[in-house]
């Protein structure tokens, strides 16, 4: 591993290196001098020569070392796995980063709102079930409950369940 490595240099190979062995060591390096610093990492996660999984377990390690950041680090995953990776594991990738985020701050309504997002109703990707699930499950530490009521509802009418999404669309309303 290189040492030493300046601000301006582990950022560059962030943005440019097509080596993951580089890479790895600027991560490496990023890490030994503790710099917790999201946007240095956003250009990372944004590195198109990274495979979904290497991108995973950066981001996993930042999180893991700088829990002050863990949020935005899983938002950002997230965010690249819904635009990047092949179709259908793009949105298992993002939801399972949405989740993660909701984790560390259980109380943010992004983390619940953008997973609902990213559901493509053709596809029922991610599954309608389990974006129900989450975002019920979200209802227990918003403080403003009214975004998931509707997401609720326009999830349940997605699937045909009319019933429920009348009592989100009513929950609504009264919130």
């Amino acid at each position: 591993m290189e040492k030493n490595l300046s601000y301006e240099e582990i950022r560059n190979r962030f943005i440019n290196s097509e080596d993951f062995n580089e890479i790895f060591d600027a991560v490496e390096e990023a890490i030994r001098q503790r710099i917790e610093d999201i946007e240095l990492y956003r250009l990372l996660f944004w590195n198109n020569s990274l495979s979904a999984e290497a991108i995973a377990m950066f981001g996993e390690k930042i999180a893991n070392e700088f829990p002050s950041i863990a949020y935005d680090v899983y938002m950002w995953l997230a965010s690249v796995f819904e635009v990047v990776h092949s179709k259908f594991d793009n949105y298992e990738g993002a939801l399972r980063y949405y989740k993660r985020a909701s984790q560390v701050k259980p109380d943010e309504l992004d983390p619940y709102l953008d997973a609902a997002d990213c559901y493509d109703p053709d596809l029922n990707i991610p599954p309608a079930e389990t974006l129900i699930e989450f975002l019920t499950e979200g209802l227990k530490y918003v403080r403003v409950p009214k975004p998931i009521f509707q997401r609720l509802c326009l999830l349940h009418r997605a699937i045909g369940n009319e019933e429920m999404a009348r009592y989100y669309e009513q929950k609504s309303r009264e919130s």
